[in-house]
């Protein structure tokens, strides 16, 4: 898939304000500092599309962009740390999971996981949820030019063993790198199969 356009649409503080679910829409969500806004902006081929910021938990709303005016890609607030109160985290937690349930259009979510850092309970437990609600999602690794080529290999394996423990059968998985655009072609591809299923 080329990428001719990708532009801003809305910003929704709730699921209910989001644009008309008249497009197949891809969401992606991460703890914070996972380098959600850098991917988004890699996939995009714009540097500037999502914001990025050194603060972790900046993304506050349900950020639209229309991609080649066919599309939507989703920015979704992080989870886990975010130099916020209780209840404003509270108030996250009930948006985004109110989205995720609700948000018919949505073909695919995009799980965000530093392929450096080993498994953690918010991950794995956010991933159980989507499945034991029957979300359709993908577990994206990020950062993969942090690491060795054999690194990667290896706590990948880790994470993989980990979700066995949980799963019969594994969920897809994309490994990343926003530096080197590693993955891109793969994302883009799975979006663009995935589409044709739409209507």
């Amino acid at each position: 898939m080329k990428i001719n356009s990708a532009d801003f649409s809305i910003s929704s503080p709730d699921v209910a304000v989001c644009p008309e679910p008249n497009k197949p829409e891809y969401a992606f969500i991460g703890r914070s500092n996972v380098g959600k806004s850098s991917l988004i902006n890699m996939i995009t081929g714009r540097k500037k599309l999502a914001k990025i910021s050194a603060t972790p938990g900046k993304t506050m709303l349900i950020n639209h962009f229309i991609i080649n005016k066919e599309w939507y890609l989703v920015d979704l607030p992080g989870y886990g740390f975010a130099k916020r109160s209780k209840s404003e985290r509270l108030k996250w937690e009930k948006m985004i999971k109110k989205y995720i349930l609700n948000r018919t259009n949505m073909l695919t979510l995009f799980v965000l996981v530093d392929v450096r850092i080993p498994p953690q309970a918010i991950d794995l437990d956010f991933i159980e949820w989507l499945g034991m609600s029957n979300i359709p999602f993908v577990i994206v690794f990020t950062k993969a030019d942090k690491l060795k080529a054999n690194q990667v290999t290896t706590n990948l394996d880790k994470y993989k063993k980990k979700l066995y423990e949980m799963w019969e059968e594994l969920p897809s998985i994309i490994i990343t790198s926003s530096s080197t655009d590693y993955g891109r072609d793969d994302l883009l591809n799975y979006i663009e199969q995935t589409n044709k299923v739409f209507n």
